[in-house]
């Protein structure tokens, strides 16, 4: 048994101390997911919080067969697509005027190159944003594939689909994507191209 299922094991048995070493090591992922859905750092520890609160409650329940990051990341996918769903009837962006979405993803200033960072953090942007343009269960399957290297199954028993379902979402999904970036492309060009100075 490895560190990990025995802190499982003694957080099933009534450990504090246990599941807060699960909750040290979980709470970055945990986090980042739920940020990728939600799009916003405060919705994201909130949804971070009640993961990790629902974890506990059901701990019970686990199976040890599972991959626990599974089963966690599980939670807070579905956490975060109720939330979702619920907030759908109200909801517009206000991305363009927040610029602290990704407070916690600072370039290193010992960085050698930042410029290179700076348009990094710009596609992360342009890609959170287009993330917002999915169905809910679309943009969670491609995060766990992309951002986590969840295989189709683990997709699938994680979000309670089979896997052709799966395959079939993140076809569409990158599809969805590549669209949106081409449309991004092309009206960022369209924008350049008053302001260049003529060609002599």
């Amino acid at each position: 048994m490895n560190e990990e299922m025995a802190w499982v094991t003694q957080a099933q048995q009534g450990s504090d101390e246990a599941f807060t070493k699960l909750v040290e090591t979980y709470q970055t992922p945990v986090y980042n997911l739920c940020y990728r859905m939600l799009g916003e750092p405060d919705l994201a520890e909130d949804a971070a919080q009640e993961t990790f609160l629902r974890a506990y409650q059901h701990l019970h329940r686990y199976d040890q067969k599972r991959s626990f990051a599974t089963w966690l990341l599980s939670i807070a996918a579905h956490y975060c697509i109720d939330r979702l769903r619920r907030r759908k009837f109200s909801m517009f962006s206000m991305d363009a005027e927040d610029d602290e979405g990704n407070s916690y993803e600072l370039p290193d200033p010992d960085s050698p190159d930042p410029e290179a960072e700076t348009v990094q953090g710009q596609t992360r942007d342009r890609i959170q944003s287009m993330l917002k343009d999915l169905d809910n269960t679309d943009r969670a399957a491609i995060i766990m594939r992309y951002w986590y290297d969840y295989s189709e199954a683990e997709i699938a028993e994680s979000l309670r689909l089979t896997v052709s379902a799966v395959k079939s979402r993140l076809h569409r999904a990158r599809k969805e994507l590549a669209g949106l970036w081409q449309e991004e492309e092309t009206r960022t060009e369209n924008e350049r191209r008053p302001y260049e100075s003529p060609a002599f």
